[in-house]
């Protein structure tokens, strides 16, 4: 597999990282690039953290998490959520979702008091993405938050 790296969004590869986008039926499951980078602006206490999903020198996807929320807002899950994980359509079932989850890990290990990573998936069968997360280590923690089930990623 091509070398996968995280990268910045600049104002050099936007458009091109704007761009990427998932199935027709994924997009019941997770917001687009840009929907997710006005939800960053939009919502700066969920300490937005993201990167464009690069292999092979070009951004195959996209990777936004919530970086150490402070505790007592009953509205976020924390402190460290992924809120958004898509591969373009282009590029899927080659790893790269699989190689950037492993990035983002990494990088939580070196963060305050990261023991978990938690996130949330829509009810439904067709192309949702709980199955792609089970595979990774996610464990379903039996809740639901903003009706979509929790999901639990331990880091330690």
């Amino acid at each position: 597999m091509t070398q996968v790296s995280l990268q910045p969004i600049t104002d050099a590869n936007r458009a091109a990282v704007v761009a990427l986008d998932v199935t027709p039926a994924q997009r019941n499951y997770v917001t687009g690039v840009a929907g997710s980078l006005a939800d960053a602006l939009r919502y700066p206490q969920a300490m937005p953290w993201y990167r464009a999903i690069y292999a092979g020198g070009a951004p195959v996807g996209f990777v936004m998490i919530s970086d150490n929320i402070p505790p007592g807002d009953p509205t976020l899950l924390g402190p460290y959520f992924l809120w958004r994980l898509l591969v373009d359509a282009r590029y899927q079932g080659s790893g790269y979702g699989r190689a950037a989850l492993g990035l983002v890990v990494s990088y939580l290990r070196t963060r305050p008091a990261a023991h978990e990573l938690l996130t949330s998936v829509a009810p439904g069968e067709d192309s949702s993405p709980l199955g792609f997360y089970q595979r990774l280590g996610f464990q379903d923690t039996g809740e639901f938050f903003d009706g979509e089930r929790v999901l639990r990623l331990p880091l330690r």
